[in-house]
C-alpha cells in the first residue's frame, strides 16, 4: 500500500472497540425470528422447484456468496435442505487472506458444489499497469472500473444460462436495500433474496445456533466483507456498509452486482 493510501486509510479509521465475538454482540433473534426462518426455507425450496434443471441438467438457479455472515446462512439452509442449488464465489485477487482461508474450508465442507470464478487475468494486469495497484482511491470511475473487471465480467461468467440467482440482500442493510423483495422479479433474471426480512441479530443467532463456521473479520467489527483495499472495521453507530468505499459519497457505494440496469423483464 502506497504512503498516500496508508494515509488515507489512517484519516478513516474506525475508533477502538469492545472485545468480544460477532456471536456475543450479535446474536439476538427478533420475535418473528422462526417465522422468517420458515419464510427463508420456503423461498428456497421454491426457487429450487421452479429453476430446476431441464431433463436432468444443471439447475437454472445458483446462489452469489462472498462468504460474509449472510451468505453463510443461506449455504447452510441449501445444505441443510439438500436443494440442487450451486453455489459460486468471485475471488477477485484482492481478498482478504481470512476471507480466502473460509473459502477453502468451505469448499472442503459443502455439500453444494462451489465453483469458484476469477478475473481475466490479462485484464487485471493491463488495468493495474496503466491505472496502479490503488486505483480505487483516485477516483469513483477507476474504483467501478476496477469492480468491472474483478467483479461484474466474473459474475456474467456465474450467470450465464442462470434464470435466478440467490443473495444475501437484507432490508436492513442500508437505506438504498430498504424496499428489497424476497423475490425480484423487475429485472430479466430473477433475484431471490430470502433473507430480505431478517435482522443482524437473526443472522448471529442462526450462525450461533448451528455452530456455522464464519469470516473471523466479523468479529473484528467487519459486518460488510469484500476486497481488502475496499473495506474497513465499522465504528459503533455506523451504518453496516459503511466500511464499503468509506472515501466516497454514499449514493456510489455499489459495486454494480446489485444496482438495477434499464432493461426491463423479456
Amino acid at each position: 500500500m502506497s504512503a498516500e493510501t496508508s494515509s488515507l486509510a489512517g484519516r478513516f479509521a474506525p475508533q477502538a472497540q469492545p472485545a468480544g465475538s460477532a456471536i456475543t454482540r450479535n446474536a439476538a433473534p427478533s420475535g418473528e425470528y422462526i417465522i422468517k426462518l420458515a419464510e427463508a426455507q420456503a423461498v428456497l425450496a421454491q426457487a429450487a422447484a421452479q429453476f430446476a434443471g431441464e431433463d436432468g441438467g444443471p439447475a437454472k438457479v445458483t446462489q452469489a456468496s462472498s462468504l460474509g455472515a449472510e451468505d453463510v446462512v443461506i449455504s447452510h439452509l441449501i445444505n441443510s435442505l439438500k436443494l440442487d442449488i450451486g453455489i459460486f464465489v468471485l475471488e477477485t485477487g484482492r481478498l482478504h487472506q481470512e476471507t480466502l482461508d473460509l473459502l477453502e474450508r468451505f469448499k472442503a465442507s459443502s455439500r453444494a458444489a462451489v465453483t469458484v470464478y476469477t478475473p481475466v487475468q490479462e485484464s487485471v494486469i493491463q488495468f493495474v499497469g496503466r491505472e496502479g495497484q490503488d486505483a480505487m482511491y483516485k477516483s469513483i470511475e477507476l474504483r467501478k472500473a476496477c469492480c468491472g473487471i474483478r467483479k461484474m465480467e466474473p459474475l456474467d461468467r456465474a450467470l450465464k444460462g442462470k434464470d435466478a440467482w440467490i443473495t444475501g440482500l437484507r432490508r436492513e442493510q442500508s437505506g438504498a436495500r430498504a424496499d428489497v423483495p424476497l423475490v425480484d422479479t423487475s429485472e430479466k433474471r430473477t433475484k431471490i433474496n430470502p433473507l430480505a426480512n431478517w435482522t443482524w441479530g437473526d443472522v448471529w443467532h442462526y450462525i450461533q445456533a448451528n455452530k456455522l463456521d464464519y469470516n473471523p473479520l466479523h468479529d473484528q467489527f467487519f459486518p460488510s466483507i469484500g476486497c481488502e483495499p475496499c473495506t474497513r472495521a465499522i465504528s459503533l453507530g455506523e451504518d453496516f456498509r459503511s466500511g464499503r468505499w468509506w472515501w466516497e459519497d454514499e449514493a456510489a457505494k455499489e459495486c454494480g452486482l446489485h444496482v438495477k440496469h434499464e432493461e426491463a423483464k423479456a
